[in-house]
C-alpha cells in the first residue's frame, strides 16, 4: 500500500535484510535501528500502529486512567476503552477475522526479511498451460512446497521469532496459511509479468532475449527483491531465450543493480536491474539513445493515477508515451472501484484496452488501510487492465456496462 494517510509507518532503511538478521540474532545494537533486543524491534513495530479505532486517540493523548488494548479477536486494533470498543463493533465486526491474518502477516514477514524464508523454486513439472492461477501453482507444487514450509515452521528462527513477539504461538495450520500468503505476495508481480506476456502474446523466443520494463518502481517492487523471486517468470517460459527486467522509478531501493546493459542474455537466463528517475526522462535518456533496449512490455503495479489529479499529471507522460509508441502495456489495482475509474480515464486519453479482469495471480495477503483501520482490506494486483496504441474501440458507457455486467 502506498498512502495510509496521517497514521505514521515504519521507514524502510538502507540494507534491512543484514540489520534486522544483526538484531534478531541477538548481536550488536544497530544504529540503523537503535534496538537493544528482538522484543523492543517488534514492540516499536507495533506501536506505529498503537492508536483507537474509534475515537482516533493516540496514546500520548489519554487520560491516566486509560490505556490503549488491541482486540483480543484480531489483536491488530486498538480501543482506548469498552465504551469506544462497543460503539466500534458494527463495523469490526466486519473485518475481524480478514484483520487477523493481517496482524499474523505482519509478523512472519520479517523471516523474509531476515532471509530465513526463502521462497522455494524450481522448474515446473506441469505444462506452463496447466498453470493459471494460484490454485494449479499449488497444485503443481505439491509435496514438495509442503516439505519446505514445513522445515521453516519448526526451524529457530520460527521459534526465535515468536519468544520475541509477546503473543502466544499461533497453531501450525495458521503459520503455515500466513507462509503461503505471503509467498504470493512475492510471486504476484514475477507471474503477472508473465501473464501479461502471455496474454499479449509476446514472443519471448527472440534472439538476444526479451526486455520488461517495469515504470513507477519503488520499495515496494524493489525492497526485499532477490534474484531468485524472479525465477518463477522463466519456468513460465520454458525454452525463453532471457529476459531482462529493469526496474524504472524514483524510489527503487538503494543496492538494486543500475546496470541496463544492451547485451545479450544467455538462454534462460533472467537479468534484474533498476533505474532512479520518471520514465519518460529514462526512455530520452536511455531507450532512444540505444543504451538499453525497447521494451517488449511496460508494467506498472498499482500506478494510482486515478486517485488524485496530481498523479495524474505526473503519470500522463508515460501514459501517452506508452500510447503514441504504441508498446504493449499493463497494469494492477487493488479493487474493481480502482478499475473502473482507471479505464475510463485510459478511454479518455483515446488509449486502446485490449483485455481487463481480475488477475488470478494476485497476491492473496490482506492489506489493512491503516489510517482506516476498518476499513475492508485489499490485495495487490487484484485486477489488471492490459492496453496497446491508441483508438479505443469502447466508449464509455458501453466500457461501464461491460465492466459492471463481466467482472
Amino acid at each position: 500500500m502506498r498512502d495510509f494517510g496521517d497514521i505514521p509507518l515504519p521507514i524502510a532503511t538502507p540494507s534491512p535484510c543484514c540489520l534486522c538478521r544483526l538484531v534478531v540474532d541477538g548481536g550488536t545494537p544497530v544504529s540503523g535501528f537503535g534496538f537493544r533486543c528482538p522484543q523492543e524491534m517488534f514492540q516499536r513495530m507495533e506501536d506505529t500502529f498503537r492508536f483507537c479505532a474509534h475515537c482516533r486517540a493516540l496514546p500520548n493523548g489519554l487520560s491516566d486512567s486509560k490505556v490503549l488494548r488491541h482486540c483480543k479477536r484480531c489483536r491488530n486494533v486498538y480501543y482506548c476503552g469498552p465504551e469506544c470498543q462497543r460503539s466500534d463493533w458494527p463495523a469490526h465486526r466486519r473485518v475481524c477475522q480478514e484483520l487477523r491474518l493481517v496482524a499474523v502477516d505482519r509478523l512472519m514477514e520479517w523471516l523474509l526479511v531476515t532471509g530465513d524464508f526463502v521462497l522455494p523454486s524450481g522448474p515446473w513439472h506441469w505444462p506452463p498451460e496447466a498453470v493459471q492461477d494460484w490454485d494449479s501453482w499449488f497444485s503443481m507444487k505439491g509435496l514438495h512446497l509442503d516439505a519446505t514450509l514445513d522445515a521453516v515452521l519448526v526451524s529457530p528462527a520460527m521459534t526465535t521469532l515468536w519468544a520475541s513477539v509477546g503473543w502466544p504461538r499461533p497453531d501450525p495450520d495458521v503459520l503455515q496459511g500466513s507462509l503461503k500468503r505471503l509467498l504470493t505476495d512475492v510471486l504476484s508481480r514475477p507471474l503477472t509479468l508473465g501473464l501479461g506476456l502471455r496474454t499479449l502474446g509476446i514472443d519471448v523466443r527472440r534472439i538476444g532475449g526479451s526486455t520488461v520494463h517495469v515504470v513507477g518502481a519503488s520499495h515496494v517492487e524493489t525492497f526485499l527483491t532477490r534474484p531468485g523471486d524472479y525465477d518463477e517468470l522463466g519456468y513460465m517460459f520454458p525454452g525463453h531465450l532471457g529476459l531482462r527486467v529493469v526496474m524504472v522509478g524514483v524510489d527503487v531501493a538503494a543496492g538494486f543493480s543500475q546496470s541496463t546493459s544492451t547485451s545479450p542474455l544467455e538462454p534462460g537466463t533472467i537479468h534484474l536491474s533498476a533505474h532512479r528517475g520518471l520514465y519518460h526522462d529514462f526512455w530520452e535518456e536511455q531507450v532512444e539513445t540505444g543504451q538499453t533496449d525497447h521494451p517488449d512490455l511496460v508494467v506498472a503495479f498499482h500506478p494510482g493515477f486515478h486517485s488524485s489529479p496530481d498523479l495524474m499529471e505526473a503519470w500522463l507522460p508515460t501514459l501517452l508515451l506508452l500510447r503514441d509508441y504504441k508498446i504493449p502495456a499493463l497494469i494492477t489495482v487493488y479493487s474493481h472501484q480502482e478499475l473502473v475509474s482507471s479505464l475510463q480515464i485510459l478511454v479518455e486519453l483515446d488509449i486502446h484496452i485490449t483485455a481487463y479482469g481480475a488477475n488470478p495471480f494476485m497476491s492473496l495477503k490482506p492489506e489493512q488501510v491503516y489510517s482506516n483501520p476498518n476499513k475492508q482490506p485489499v490485495y495487490c494486483s487484484a485486477y489488471y487492465i492490459m492496453f496497446l496504441g491508441s483508438s479505443c474501440q469502447l466508449g464509455n458507457s458501453q466500457l461501464e456496462e461491460k465492466v459492471d455486467d463481466g467482472i
